[in-house]
């Protein structure tokens, strides 16, 4: 009925659509049909499309209110819903003494697996992401689906992480080892907590499915455990999330535009760009999101920081105070 085609990328996880311009308003049944891909394959991609910011955040409001860009980084003039993800605007920023380590910690959140913005009370229930600039080849994006990954787990062990809760926060080390860092940036993250406890296991609010709630990137430990507990636990379960057999990995083209639930997945930025001198530049819009659920009913709890929203979360940006600095030097 809708002229929509939805056409599986891989086993568990993923989709292409085809047959719909989403650059332009949906009707109802378009939005249901999309919806339901998105509830059934967790992540879908889009080919051939042709959006700006303003087409972007329009397509994204048809699914939900848009939160701000992000909460540390400026947004494009006139577009506060957009993140934009550009590293060698980030190399600019930190300067030329920064290591190529440290760029990547600042442009990709350490590189790991991560759902989007978990510190907070209400992470992101999606996300859209759409590419402007591409290198004329890698820079895939992987995602992973974190239903399959619970559904793996014995009966046992499902049982036994039923009843736990993390802390998850900016800055979170679950490892215990060393971490890299970027100057001023730890400080600003500290300045600005952003810390939530949230069940292990959250119930998906469309499907009733239960999906692991952890990523190494921004899971600190698990509440009430001693950290050789946690960190045993915690990273059995980055191993599940990152199976092979539960991940799609997704070649961006001109035109591409990616939608994934937040709730439901994992997806980790490319690692093979560090070395090659080449810009990518994409866009994100995100989705506000509710606070999760577990299987025993009970919410997440705040533990620092604002919910996530339409405004922005502080009054300024690390980001935004470097490049302001450098101007009045400059000047």
């Amino acid at each position: 009925m809708t002229g929509i085609t939805v056409n599986p990328a891989a086993g568990r996880i993923g989709a292409e659509i085809e047959g719909v311009d989403i650059s332009r308003p949906l009707d109802a049944e378009q939005i249901r049909t999309i919806q339901q891909a998105l509830d059934e394959w967790k992540v879908v991609i889009f080919r051939n499309q042709r959006l700006d910011h303003a087409t972007q955040t329009a397509f994204g409001r048809q699914f939900g209110e848009l939160t701000y860009g992000h909460p540390h980084h400026e947004p494009p003039k006139d577009a506060p819903e957009i993140y934009t993800i550009q590293h060698r605007r980030f190399e600019k920023q930190l300067g030329g003494d920064a290591t190529r380590k440290q760029r990547s910690y600042a442009y990709a959140g350490n590189n790991g697996w991560h759902s989007d913005l978990t510190p907070f009370i209400n992470p992101p229930a999606g996300a859209i992401l759409r590419a402007e600039v591409l290198p004329n080849y890698g820079g895939d994006t992987q995602y992973t689906n974190l239903v399959a990954a619970y559904e793996g787990l014995s009966e046992p062990f499902k049982k036994f992480v039923d009843t736990l809760r993390a802390e998850h926060r900016y800055g979170a080390n679950w490892s215990g080892m060393p971490q890299p860092s970027v100057a001023g940036f730890q400080k600003r993250v500290d300045e600005n907590s952003l810390v939530a406890h949230h069940p292990i296991v959250r119930v998906h609010p469309h499907t009733g499915e239960k999906a692991l709630f952890v990523n190494p990137i921004y899971t600190d430990h698990i509440v009430g455990m001693s950290p050789i507990e946690s960190r045993l636990i915690l990273g059995y379960l980055f191993d599940e999330i990152a199976r092979p057999e539960y991940t799609v990995r997704f070649r961006w083209a001109p035109g591409s535009v990616i939608f994934w639930d937040n709730r439901a997945t994992c997806h980790i930025p490319p690692r093979d760009l560090d070395h090659l001198d080449v810009e990518r530049v994409l866009h994100r819009v995100t989705l506000v999101g509710e606070v999760p659920v577990g299987p025993d009913g009970r919410e997440s709890e705040a533990i620092e920081g604002p919910r996530l929203g339409s405004e922005p979360v502080f009054t300024s940006t690390f980001f935004d105070r470097r490049d302001r600095a450098a101007k009045e030097t400059v000047s």
